[in-house]
């Protein structure tokens, strides 16, 4: 199986293809992100020269080949997507106070927060600028995903309101802050390679519900899997106050009838203060043996079974099977 990418291509030929074409985009992020302003070009190539799976504009090309994935909108709204992701993990960083990102010091560890904050701002004017290339219609889907993406770290930092279920009020924030741009991904390189509305509308689809499955796998990953496989330090989001799925189903399990003394002795870890690197390894590793891990995990995988079923509608071929591909391997990061 070849895969330069997150998304596994078995088909040589469409591996090549993609390839190909994901090296164009790549010349294209890094002109797009060039400045005049020595600071503003250090700190704006900082995170694209980091490296990253690239998944989102490889889901625009992959979804691209429904139709005519040569079209030059095609490239242009690959570029878009994945200038709108660096911009929000700019912004990510500073609110989570993430000390790495893609396994190198964040923005604002370098430049400062006001620096780091600034730069995101400048990646989404440049996403504006490109896609405004793409017509009336590409600039109100991203403005419609925009809106998402502010309204999902909204909703995380303010949290669910009194009579609001927590774990579905994360739920809605990872569709927000997640999955409403990898369904954009999805939508625009289909609907930009000609593609009819309704292969259109099934990739959009796919791509809500990937997109979910994608950030329960990563609850689960950052909890088990070392820094050199994230790329950022394990326990960051619990030493934010950051909620991920195993701490709220560990706080529902031992506010209810049923806990046990584990849940109790895990939950006080979790409170306790993880400034300290002991007391954030501590907690990292009680939550990791602890039964909602398991569960998040399941719920990954149900989420990334119901992405590939909404594939049913497209046509057999090396396309829809590379996207089946890559709900698998949300299914195998999670395990």
């Amino acid at each position: 199986m070849t895969s330069t990418t997150a998304i596994p291509l078995a088909d040589p030929a469409l591996a090549e293809r993609l390839t190909d074409r994901l090296a164009l985009v790549e010349e294209r992020l890094r002109d797009a992100v060039a400045h005049a302003d020595a600071l503003a070009d250090t700190a704006s190539r900082h995170l694209v020269n980091a490296g990253g799976k690239r998944l989102r504009p490889m889901l625009t090309l992959l979804t691209a080949e429904l139709g005519d994935g040569a079209r030059r909108e095609v490239l242009d709204a690959a570029v878009v997507v994945e200038l709108t992701h660096l911009a929000t993990l700019y912004h990510d960083d500073v609110m989570d106070s993430a000390p790495l990102r893609r396994g190198a010091p964040s923005a604002h560890e370098v430049w400062g927060n006001s620096v780091a904050i600034l730069t995101g701002d400048l990646l989404f004017a440049r996403a504006s600028s490109t896609v405004a290339g793409l017509g009336p219609e590409a600039v109100r889907i991203q403005s419609a995903t925009f809106e998402r993406l502010c309204l999902g770290q909204l909703h995380e930092t303010v949290g669910p309101r009194p009579d609001e279920d927590p774990v579905e009020h994360y739920l809605q924030v990872l569709a927000d802050k997640t999955a409403s741009l990898i369904a954009t991904s999805a939508r625009l390189g289909a609907m930009f390679a000609g593609c009819p509305p309704h292969v259109v509308a099934t990739v959009t689809a796919f791509g809500e519900r990937i997109g979910v499955a994608f950030q329960l796998a990563d609850d689960v990953i950052d909890l088990t899997s070392d820094g050199s496989v994230t790329g950022k330090t394990p326990g960051t989001d619990l030493r934010e106050g950051v909620p991920t799925m195993p701490a709220l189903l560990l706080r529902a399990r031992a506010a209810g009838p049923d806990a046990t003394d584990e849940d109790h002795a895990a939950l006080a870890l979790l409170d306790a203060d993880l400034s300290g690197d002991e007391a954030l390894a501590a907690a990292v590793a009680a939550l990791a043996e602890h039964p909602v891990v398991e569960l998040t995990r399941q719920r990954a995988v149900a989420l990334a079974h119901a992405a590939a079923a909404e594939l049913a509608p497209l046509p057999d071929g090396p396309v829809k099977d590379a996207l089946v591909a890559f709900a698998d391997l949300l299914v195998d990061r999670a395990s």
